[in-house]
């Protein structure tokens, strides 16, 4: 595959699926998008298009007759490791999901039926992920081929060493930039599959979010590093992936009214999230946060029954900040429980279910809410470009529109305005009081 057809020419799609009014579906949502689409009805068609062009990101259904979404992406990845690999499921098809995951290495799986501004927004973030990878590999050759020319520099041309010396610094300088894009879109992916799992439910919208801001307070609050910090904060974000399967009754079901085979499907909601981290490396931490938030410091949680400190930090600042939202939204119990009756509750939890020290840094944060703030809210007609986001920007609905720390620009401001007018729903827009770029 030619590495520049990402970035220098029209991007490459091809959807496969044995459903046309699928393919009818997806090629007119994307033709707009100024894509080139290829469709295939099957996976040995999708595989005859793979050897005749030059695809940089294919979609494919799960069921499909004869050859299945998972042979078909593995298939893809063996013979077409560069083409990026999305997979289309339903919320039955979990397991075979999971396989696809292993066996193909897929980017993302979307389940169905989908949204069409989600959908276009994960092919979005994934071409310019490749963008950035293709970039970035060409600038590790670049200061690569720059060493070795350096190397065979005359130690007495002060001047041509001076020279070279600054173009490195400018590539790498480059390259800094390029690995930092990359992790704001991996975390601004997360947000987006954060936003994605709460549209299953009313008492989802926002919980992650508001889980996760908590849970990186109480983290700050109790000196834990900046690396430790943002993998519960990742945890925080991902820790209702398990519930994606769950039927629409058992996720608006209070867990106090759950009957014993809800409860057997609640309890393993975690179990199901490890799994289908497991292919993420960069992830493994979060995932074993997520797996251990639901158990109590006096040893009587759920799945390993872990006690004290044996349960990681992570988990015990999550079950925390989880439960104190879950509380307030009706999630734990049928009545919607007030704000300071739900601190008092978590605060005499101290000791049994949550750790003593993540209690008291939960009190400390509660007791000074105007501790280390920075920011302020604004109206959209205030902002300018060059201020940055402190906050997400998140429209009514729940959906996520901009990620925290994202600098903007005059199209941004002008598209949010666009937005908030004929939708007649005020944003909250927080920017950082003294911070510019």
């Amino acid at each position: 595959m030619n590495e520049e057809s990402v970035s220098d020419a029209m991007p490459v799609l091809l959807f496969v699926d044995d459903e046309p009014n699928i393919l009818s579906s997806l090629r007119r949502l994307f033709r707009q998008h100024s894509y080139k689409i290829f469709i295939a009805n099957g996976g040995q068609e999708g595989l005859e298009i793979l050897e005749k062009e030059t695809v940089d990101l294919v979609i494919s259904d799960m069921r499909m007759p004869v050859m299945d979404g998972a042979v078909f992406l593995t298939q893809v990845k063996a013979r077409w490791p560069d083409t990026i690999r999305l997979l289309l499921t339903g919320y039955a098809d979990i397991q075979s999901t999971i396989d696809a995951i292993n066996r193909g290495e897929i980017y993302r799986y979307i389940t169905k039926p989908w949204n069409d501004n989600d959908i276009v927004l994960v092919v979005k973030q994934a071409l310019e992920r490749k963008s950035l990878e293709i970039e970035k590999k060409r600038l590790e050759e670049l200061t690569q081929r720059q060493n070795e020319e350096l190397k065979s520099l005359n130690a007495s041309l002060e001047i041509k060493v001076d020279e070279r010396t600054a173009d490195l610094k400018k590539a790498h300088a480059s390259l800094l930039h390029a690995n930092d894009k990359l992790k704001s879109n991996f975390l601004t992916s997360i947000k987006v599959f954060s936003n994605v799992v709460e549209m299953r439910g009313d008492k989802l919208v926002g919980h992650s979010r508001r889980v996760a801001d908590l849970s990186r307070k109480i983290a700050k609050k109790l000196n834990l590093d900046t690396r430790e910090a943002q993998e519960i904060f990742v945890a925080a974000l991902l820790a209702d992936i398990g519930k994606i399967g769950f039927s629409d009754e058992l996720l608006a079901t209070p867990v106090n009214q759950m009957n014993g085979e809800q409860l057997g499907h609640f309890h393993k909601h975690t179990l199901r999230a490890e799994q289908l981290l497991m292919p993420l490396q960069d992830l493994q931490g979060a995932a074993r946060i997520i797996r251990a938030q639901h158990e109590r410091f006096d040893g009587r949680g759920f799945p390993d029954g872990l006690v004290g400190e044996n349960i990681p930090i992570g988990a015990r600042i999550l079950s925390l900040a989880s439960d104190y939202d879950n509380l307030q939204n009706g999630s734990l119990v049928q009545k919607r429980v007030h704000m300071e009756d739900a601190q008092a509750l978590i605060i005499r939890g101290a000791g049994n279910r949550y750790d003593e020290k993540v209690v008291a840094a939960f009190k400390q944060i509660i007791s000074n809410q105007a501790d280390d703030i920075d920011d302020r809210e604004i109206t959209i007609a205030q902002l300018q470009p060059g201020m940055i986001l402190s906050a997400d920007v998140i429209s009514k609905e729940g959906m996520l529109l901009l990620p925290a720390d994202y600098v903007l620009d005059q199209h941004v401001i002008d598209k949010l305005t666009l937005f908030e007018h004929p939708v007649g729903a005020k944003l909250i827009i927080r920017v950082h009081s003294n911070r510019r770029k």
